[in-house]
This record gives structure tokens, sequence and C-alpha cells, in this order.
């Protein structure tokens, strides 16, 4: 009776000014959630305990001193400091360098729409990172009976460590390495003895992409993955919307593409008859849509599409940075890379010679890697726009809706907020 007792003993704590009464002993995340205050956290998972605390996105302030909260107990009288700027920007900070040091390309990752990691960066208002990504090349091993384990994308969090045994009690993945050389190892003869339920049991609980079941890759269709059914609401860029005034009848939009597919152009057309009204407040200069190769005015917008690859890809990037007040990369491809970025893996002189050399080509002496002073120089690796030059707003999709594109477009044009609702959000 008297352990009943202190377990439901109430203590005062105070959460951003405001005081709570709360159970003592609590993990000080969980208390948070109770009471309607929410903190992102990507490696906690309530079945593990003690938490393990390898993330630190969910990093508060306790008392003045850093701390994560999943991992912090409640006592009488504590000071918790929740969501001041310096703290979320921390947690943005946190996740940009996840995205940069693991390359998550969530256009083609099998996790994508399911990822914890991916919609975490969107609920905080991340549609790019402010750290240079480092592309590295991780192993990606496919020897496991049921599952493939893609260390490029592992973020080292230990939920399968720590969680996932099979139906014997042996553990399945360990840690190996110290340092920057951590990785995930697993043990090949324990996780043959996996179940189906128990291999989908770890591809779930991973936060991102790493572990993935074979045969089970894309088997929830878009509308019906996780965060396609659980979203709200988004934002629909990185900062606020200024307002534009001009004295021209009409705003002047320029748009290219760099190294990607066209489609993102593609997406703006899709607004179809809306087109019209656009048109009422738009004029197109320099864009594929117009052929109009040169700028012939001064642009009050430009719509960047796709990543940069060569030195013509930086020439115009930079050319529309001069000519226009205000640059909005649009897609994957401008805004991380995307699909192109995918060649970053390797060298440039082993992407040459596949392409050139090793190809399949039915031409007599074509089995050569061209090169003439008109073909723009490729750059060794494919980077973000942001990379090259300062990008003022950010619209992720593989392509973007084109309401949600023209939607950010009008809010900076009049100065007033058009919310971007969920199903025209794309996670990919």
């Amino acid at each position: 009776m008297k352990l009943k007792k202190s377990m439901d003993k109430k203590i005062n704590i105070n959460i951003d000014g405001k005081d709570y009464q709360v159970l003592e002993n609590k993990k000080l995340v969980d208390v948070a959630k109770e009471n309607g205050i929410y903190i992102p956290t990507l490696c906690h998972f309530r079945e593990i305990e003690p938490s393990l605390g390898t993330c630190r996105i969910c990093t508060v302030m306790v008392n003045g001193k850093f701390t994560t909260s999943c991992t912090t107990k409640i006592k009488e009288g504590m000071n918790v400091k929740i969501n001041t700027p310096e703290l979320i920007d921390t947690r943005k900070a946190i996740i940009e360098m996840l995205f940069s040091e693991g390359n998550h390309f969530c256009p083609s990752c099998e996790k994508s729409g399911n990822c914890d990691l991916q919609n975490l960066a969107y609920d905080m208002g991340i549609s790019v990172s402010r750290f240079p990504h480092v592309f590295s090349n991780k192993h990606v091993d496919f020897n496991p009976k049921r599952i493939i384990m893609e260390a490029n994308r592992c973020i080292l969090c230990r939920r399968c460590v720590e969680e996932i045994q099979n139906t014997d009690g042996m553990d399945i993945f360990s840690f190996v390495n110290r340092g920057v050389k951590t990785r995930v190892h697993i043990d090949y003869e324990q996780e043959e003895k996996l179940t189906e339920a128990e291999a989908l049991h770890a591809m779930n609980l991973c936060p991102v992409g790493a572990i993935l079941v074979k045969g089970m890759i894309y088997k929830e269709p878009f509308g019906d993955r996780k965060y396609d059914i659980l979203g709200k609401t988004k934002q629909t860029s990185s900062g606020d919307f200024c307002s534009l005034t001009y004295d021209d009848e009409k705003f002047i939009v320029a748009t290219t593409s760099l190294a990607g597919c066209f489609g993102c152009h593609m997406s703006l057309l899709d607004i179809d008859t809306e087109l019209i009204d656009i048109l009422e407040i738009v004029e197109f200069n320099k864009s594929p849509l117009t052929d109009i190769k040169k700028f012939s005015k001064r642009c009050h917008v430009g719509l960047i599409e796709g990543g940069v690859a060569n030195s013509e890809n930086v020439a115009v990037l930079k050319e529309f940075r001069k000519k226009c007040d205000i640059l909005i990369a649009f897609g994957e491809c401008s805004v991380m890379g995307g699909i192109p970025a995918m060649r970053n893996f390797f060298s440039l002189k082993e992407c040459l010679e596949e392409a050139y050399i090793h190809g399949v080509t039915s031409e007599i002496g074509a089995n050569t890697i061209p090169n003439h002073e008109d073909i723009p120089k490729l750059l060794n690796n494919v980077y973000p726009c942001n990379e090259v030059v300062k990008i003022d707003y950010f619209i992720p999709g593989c392509p973007p809706n084109a309401n949600h594109i023209w939607k950010v477009v009008k809010s900076i044009l009049l100065g007033k907020e058009f919310p971007v609702m969920h199903e025209e959000f794309k996670y990919d």
C-alpha cells in the first residue's frame, strides 16, 4: 500500500513558464505528451527500457542544462524549457545533419511515406539541409535470408539492436566498430530463423529505410502509407512570406530546368484551367514554357527545377540568382539532389565508363567517352541548388503537386498565405 502511494505521488514542475502537477519519476517526454506538449523523438520506443537517448532530437533544457527528455525522470521543482527558439533550431539541425550524412533519397526510398525521419523533417518545416552533403558510400547487405540492411540510411538509433530477437530469444543485430566506423552487424545464422512477422516487425521498428524485408518492398500504395493517412496541413515554405509590390501590371516569373527529368515543369501545367487565373497576375519571361532563351527584364520570382550536375547548370543558376529577386527550388532534385545525385555513390570516371565504354551499343566505334568544348563539363558530384547559390524558398516533392507550387508562388507574390493541405503535399 505504501509502495502504491509513493508511485502515485504528485509533484510540481514548470514547463515553458507554466506550472503542472504530474506523477513523480515518469519520463519527461511522457509527462509532456500527457499534458498536450509535443516533443519530437526518433530513437525513443515505448517498450525499450531504459530509453536509448541516441538521436538527441528530444533535447530540452532542464534547470538550465541541456539533456534528452526520453532519459530524464521528472523531479520536484524541475524547470523545463522545451520550445525555445534555440531548442527548436537544435532539433532541426540534428535532423538536417542526418539527411546530409545519410544519403536519404526520399523519392527512391522504399520506406518513403512510412519513414519517421522524413515525417519529422516535414513536421518541423525542414525541406533542405543547411549542411553540405557527405555522400558517403556505405555497405548494403543483401546476404541475410529475409532482410536487406541499407547502411547508407541507418542512423544508429539502436532500436533493432535492443528490441529484435528471433523465436529462440537470440539477438539478430549488434553494433560493431567504433566512432564514425560504427555500423549495425547482422547475425546471419540467427536472422535465418526469423519468422515473416518478426522480420516485418524489424522493418517497421526501424525509423528510417535501413531494414527492408525482401519481397515486401513497396507493399503499400501511395495514399495508404502511414504518413499519408496521419497527415495534416503543412507549411508551404521554409520561412515567413514576404509581400512583393511593384509598379508593373503583372508579376514577372522565370523558370528553368537543370539536372532533372522536367517532371516539375509538367506539374506546373497540371493546374489545368486555373492557369488562366494565374496568367491574370503572372507574366512568364525566360522559361521553357515560353521558349524565351534570355532574360528580357528583371524577374520577381525564379523557379528552379533540377540539381546542379555540370558547368552549364552552375552558370544558369548563378544567372537566375542575379536576375530574380526571389529564387524558389521546387522538386527533390533541386532541393536535395534527387535521383541524379545517386551517381555520387560512384566516381565520375566509373559513371562515364559504365555509360560509354561498357554500355551496349549497335554503333561501330561508339565505345568512347564524348569530349568536346561545346559539351558542358560534368561536376564530380550532383549538388542541390542551395549549395551553389542562396535559395529563398523550397518546395519538396517528386514532383510537387501543382496546387502546392502555385500556392507558394501566390503566397510570396501577394503576401497572403495559402495553406497547403495534406493531400497536396508530397513526401516524395
